[in-house]
């Protein structure tokens, strides 16, 4: 089995860097950091070189997420996984490791042409992360946050995450199978997993999306630091994907912003660190135990 210990980074491809550098920056309170392509934007959360990286493109979507291993022991034990289970993958070119700033790396994409890359190595910096607003983000073993992809198959999906990839099922809920295009009476299952303390890392929604992403979170330590980043959404005038609320299964307060790059941002604080001696994977009834009103995405 792969043991990834948690998402590194994230990829994101963009018609408009400029627009990325204030959203990032003035609204999200990411330190823009120094990298090694001209015209990309590298922006730290923590000691790490780039947890969010945005490259030029014709689209506006996400490229590829990152996870990161151990050490070159564990990649070569996850190709060694991945190719007993069918999977092609690609090593990283020179020029591949140079950008993402890592010892090692291959690349595959998962049954639903989501981009994984795995990687060990990565660089970290000298310089103290000065963040915007003085806001600090939770990170460590429970890396950038966790990430959100569409699907294309509910059960596909759990059988390739869980017993190929290596994430453990934290939370499931389920929904009317018509609202993914499933027949009517039938069941489509949101599925939560994770591969440290954070409640979960990677969710799967099976729904078509061109923005190849439905959201990522990223995580601060207070309160009042998702009150703040509430005011610039509204200065700035970005629009609101969800109100602020707590989640019922990672118990994080939490509002959704939509970003550059189609898909949405939830920015939060309080989420919940499980142990997995003890964690039981159960099914949660409600999204939220309160607020997260998503009708004011479609005003």
């Amino acid at each position: 089995m792969i043991d990834i210990k948690s998402l590194g980074y994230v990829r994101v491809e963009s018609t408009d860097v400029e627009q990325w550098r204030h959203f990032a920056g003035k609204v999200l309170g990411l330190a823009e950091g120094r990298g090694p392509t001209e015209g990309h934007l590298y922006f730290r959360m923590d000691e790490l070189s780039a947890r969010i990286v945005v490259v030029p493109s014709e689209h506006d979507r996400m490229g590829c997420m990152g996870w990161e291993v151990a050490d070159r022991r564990a990649l070569a034990q996850a190709v060694d996984h991945l190719k007993d289970h069918g999977v092609e993958i690609h090593e990283a070119t020179a020029e591949e490791l140079a950008e993402r700033r890592v010892e090692g790396m291959i690349h595959f994409e998962d049954p639903f042409d989501n981009v994984f890359e795995l990687f060990h190595g990565a660089t970290y910096e000298a310089r103290p992360l000065v963040t915007p607003y003085a806001n600090r983000f939770v990170t460590g073993e429970q890396g950038l946050g966790h990430i959100v992809v569409p699907v294309g198959d509910d059960e596909e999906a759990l059988r390739f995450y869980a017993d190929v990839l290596g994430f453990r099922l934290r939370d499931s809920m389920r929904m009317p199978g018509e609202f993914v295009g499933k027949e009517p009476g039938s069941t489509a299952w949101l599925r939560f997993l994770g591969c440290n303390p954070r409640h979960h890392s990677l969710a799967f929604l099976p729904m078509p999306n061109p923005s190849k992403c439905v959201h990522i979170m990223v995580e601060v330590e207070k309160l009042d630091d998702v009150g703040r980043a509430l005011e610039r959404v509204r200065k700035h005038g970005v629009p609101l994907s969800a109100t602020l609320g707590r989640h019922m299964n990672d118990q994080m307060v939490s509002f959704y912003v939509r970003s550059p790059g189609g898909f949405d941002v939830e920015y939060g604080t309080e989420g919940l660190t499980v142990d997995d001696h003890t964690w039981v994977a159960r099914e949660s009834t409600a999204v939220s135990y309160w607020g997260h009103d998503f009708s004011v995405g479609h005003q």
